[in-house]
């Protein structure tokens, strides 16, 4: 499978009909970008039961934003609707297939819960809100 570019028109449907996601947060004049793409699409071509997708933040601000990413790359990971990782910086091979293992590696029962608590004391799972 190859990578699907996102969009906040299409963003609904692909989250709906996968359960892991990941999403290179890219644009075309970033340098680190260019040389971090071939290593995601080499990912997609291993990891084929997986969702590869990239949201060119020139053309999807809106989305960008909503994921709040400040700079690009950003690599973000959706398991079950929920964003178990995000994190901006360009991966070499090996940091992302590890990547891949810890995020299928994942108790997504135990995250929703940790995601939940985290929600009625008023914080994000990275902190104070």
């Amino acid at each position: 499978m190859s990578t699907i570019e996102l969009t906040k028109e299409n963003f609904e449907e692909v989250v709906a009909d996968n359960d892991f996601i990941l999403i290179d947060f890219w644009a075309e004049w970033c340098g680190p970008c260019r040389s971090f793409g071939p290593v995601y699409e080499a990912a997609a071509e291993r990891h084929q039961d997986l969702a590869f997708t990239k949201v060119d933040t020139e053309a999807q601000q809106e989305l960008a934003a909503a994921f709040e990413v400040q700079s690009i790359p950003t690599l973000a990971i959706i398991r079950d609707k929920t964003l178990v990782f995000s994190q901006p910086g360009a991966l070499p091979e090996a940091a992302l297939e590890d990547l891949i293992g810890q995020a299928r590696g994942l108790d997504m029962d135990e995250v929703r819960k940790e995601a939940e608590a985290a929600q009625q004391t008023g914080q994000t799972a990275e902190g104070p809100a």
